[in-house]
């Protein structure tokens, strides 16, 4: 096994971290700024609930495809979006059943639920890993992913040529936090250098899989999904590493996007394991593609700590509009509200409410904020606990419950569509555009 990722990117794909032109463009395209044309609609959008990490040292595997009844129900469930006047669907792949080794797939589930997607004309956008690896793979300390996962993205773009729309792995700050700092899921380790390590594998990974699809689709756009974080610490004196924890959060887009840390960060990424030539290489470029910087934001992910070290769950304090803004002003990348739900159904509406007023917000600052999401579509198992232990916990946070009745959130949905369902993304200068055009690598807002 090669000791750094870097080997074998450098043996199977050369030693870029991105192939483009000067002005960033995928490879074979001529960037040149962005395309002139009438902005595109705003993506209004539900998911269906997919993470499949792995718990009890990889004993067993959480498929919440699985234990939401997707499988059984995928065409019914397919149907709801459309029935709820949605266009488009976060929707994951189970990735840990499809790629069954180096080069060899089982195309079977996938074929038959992305062509019902055609059919019904619901825009995917196609989730490639959401917190878990195959078996073969091991997990996330495996210097080995970023090659294989970006052979299995090419595969996926070869076969769905018609997909533009893509979240290569989702949510990789929480991905690596939970496996390998916090102990909960896949390698289950508890330190900062196996932390870095998870990182900075999904990262290239997510580098390495976003240059193959934009071969095969040179105007793709690559929405990241990642949780807008923030710990407020209540004492007058600071603990240094909450306040690092809240620098920690921006680490994953960092490195995606080729932004420099500050010292603190850097000495941190040193002393856990990143070398000099591997931070060389992601601050050497950004991704090919049309990127969208995706903020989910749950109530949970704003948490207070109290003098005496109690947590607390400070949902709304800051809420999405003002964490967002913040992950906005570093990256300057166009926006969208990737997830959101809140436990109680019958609260649910009002949150839903509550985030589309925070949409309003962010638009009139002139931020390009390009979609809203409700996730999930259907109630979910065991988020309570973070997936850490199997007890089948239904948490009713979808669109939709276990037997695809509506809950209350589904009327309030379909209200808001009827209110704003036709409003289009907010010129502000030189914006983000959906075109046909070959897609460049810079937003300039």
């Amino acid at each position: 096994m090669a000791e750094s990722f870097l080997t074998d990117i450098k043996k199977h794909f050369g030693s870029g971290n991105y192939e483009g032109d000067e002005f960033g463009g995928a490879s074979g395209t001529s960037g040149q700024g962005l395309p002139t044309g009438t902005p595109g609609n705003f993506m209004f959008a539900t998911g269906i609930e997919c993470s499949y990490p792995t718990i009890e040292h990889g004993k067993v595997r959480r498929d919440l495809l699985e234990e939401c009844g997707h499988y059984e129900h995928w065409k019914k469930d397919l149907q709801l979006v459309q029935d709820m006047g949605l266009k488009v669907l976060r929707y994951g792949l189970p990735y840990y059943s499809i790629h069954k080794g180096p080069g060899e797939y089982d195309w079977e589930f996938a074929d038959k639920v992305m062509a019902e997607i055609q059919r019904l004309g619901i825009t995917p956008i196609l989730d490639l890993m959401h917190f878990g690896v195959p078996d073969w793979l091991g997990n996330f300390q495996n210097p080995e992913l970023p090659v294989h996962f970006a052979e299995y993205c090419g595969a996926v773009a070869e076969r769905y040529p018609w997909v533009r729309y893509y979240t290569p792995i989702n949510e990789i700050y929480v991905t690596a936090k939970l496996s390998a700092k916090d102990g909960i899921w896949n390698e289950q380790l508890r330190s900062d250098k196996a932390f870095v390590t998870a990182l900075k594998h999904m990262v290239a990974a997510s580098i390495m899989g976003n240059q193959q699809i934009a071969k095969r689709r040179p105007d793709c756009v690559i929405v990241q999904s990642e949780s807008a974080e923030y710990t407020h610490e209540l004492r007058t004196e600071r603990t240094p590493h909450i306040q690092l924890e809240n620098k920690l959060r921006f680490l994953a887009l960092d490195l995606l996007y080729a932004h420099h840390p500050d010292g603190e960060v850097y000495q941190y990424l040193h002393e856990n394991g990143m070398s000099k030539e591997e931070y060389d290489w992601f601050m050497a470029g950004e991704p090919p593609g049309y990127q969208i910087m995706g903020n989910d934001y749950y109530g949970r992910n704003e948490r207070m700590i109290l003098p005496d070290g109690e947590v607390l769950v400070a949902s709304d304090v800051m809420g999405w509009f003002n964490i967002t803004h913040d992950y906005y002003l570093r990256y300057r990348k166009p926006v969208m509200h990737t997830e959101t739900n809140i436990f109680d159904p019958n609260e649910a509406p009002a949150w839903l409410w509550k985030q589309w007023v925070n949409i309003l917000q962010m638009r009139k600052t002139g931020v390009p904020v390009l979609g809203f999401t409700w996730y999930s579509l259907i109630d979910q198992v065991d988020w309570n606990r973070g997936l850490e232990v199997k007890e089948g916990t239904v948490n009713a946070c979808g669109l939709f419950d276990m037997d695809r009745n509506p809950r209350p959130v589904a009327a309030a949905y379909r209200k808001l569509l009827q209110e704003y369902g036709q409003i289009t993304i907010i010129p502000h200068g030189e914006l983000f555009e959906q075109t046909t055009r070959p897609a460049t690598l810079k937003v300039e807002i």
